[in-house]
C-alpha cells in the first residue's frame, strides 16, 4: 500500500513538472514570436530618424488581463546598479509602470517620449518605472540601450513574478498607469501614439489629485 502511494506521488510530481515545463515553453514561444515580429520593424528605423506614428492605437488590445480599476500588484525589484525599488516607494504619486526589452522595437520608439513626458510632468509628482524583460542580456547591455535612448528614470530587472502578476502578457511594450492610491487607471499594450500616452498620464495625475 505504501509503495503504491509512493509510486502515485512520483507520478503526480512528474505530471506537475511536465505541466510547468509546458507553460514555460508556451510563454517562451509567445515572447519569441513577438520578438521575431518586432525585430524587422526596428531595422526600418535608421539612426537619427524620428519614430513613425503608429497606425493602431494601443487601446485596441489591453493584454491577457484587464487590470484597470484594480489595485496595482506590488513588486520589489533591483535596479541596474543594485538598488531595491518597490512600487510602494511611490505611494501618493502617479506612476507609469512600463514593461520593455532591448529587442523590442516599439519599446525603443516610445521610451524617448516617456522621458520627455516624465520631465514635463515631474513637478506634479509623475514618475516612470521601466521593467526590463530581457533574460539573456547582461546588465551592461540593458544599461547601454537605456542610455542610448536618453532614459534617466529607473530601469528595473524582472524577477518574472511581476509580469505574471500584471497578466503574464505575450506582447511588449505593456504599460500600466497607476494613481497615487495604487489603483491602475489605464493600461495599454503595444505602441500607442505620443498623444495617447500623454492623455493617459494626465488622467493618472488627475486621479491622484482627486484622492
Amino acid at each position: 500500500m505504501k509503495r503504491n502511494l509512493a509510486v502515485l506521488g512520483v507520478v503526480a510530481l512528474l505530471v506537475a513538472a511536465l505541466v510547468w515545463a509546458g507553460v514555460q515553453n508556451l510563454r517562451a514561444r509567445r515572447l519569441a514570436a513577438e520578438k521575431a515580429k518586432q525585430v524587422p520593424e526596428l531595422a526600418m528605423v535608421k539612426e537619427g530618424e524620428a519614430p513613425p506614428t503608429p497606425t493602431v492605437s494601443a487601446d485596441s488590445f489591453v493584454g491577457d488581463l484587464d487590470l484597470r480599476g484594480k489595485p496595482a500588484p506590488a513588486f520589489t525589484l533591483t535596479t541596474l546598479d543594485g538598488k531595491k525599488v518597490s512600487l510602494s516607494d511611490y505611494k501618493g504619486k502617479p506612476v507609469l509602470v512600463n514593461f520593455w526589452a532591448t529587442w523590442c522595437a516599439p519599446c525603443k520608439l516610445e521610451m524617448p517620449w516617456f522621458e520627455e513626458l516624465r520631465k514635463k510632468y515631474a513637478d506634479q509628482g509623475f514618475t516612470i518605472l521601466g521593467i526590463s524583460e530581457d533574460e539573456d542580456e547582461p546588465k551592461e547591455a540593458i544599461a547601454k540601450a537605456a542610455n542610448k535612448l536618453g532614459v534617466t528614470y529607473p530601469i528595473l530587472l524582472t524577477d518574472h513574478k511581476a509580469d505574471k502578476a500584471y497578466g503574464d502578457f505575450a506582447i511588449l511594450p505593456m504599460s500600466f498607469y497607476v494613481a497615487g492610491n495604487g489603483t491602475i487607471v489605464e493600461q495599454s499594450a503595444g505602441l500607442g501614439s505620443k498623444d495617447d500616452i500623454e492623455t493617459k498620464i494626465k488622467k493618472t495625475i488627475a486621479a491622484t489629485g482627486a484622492m
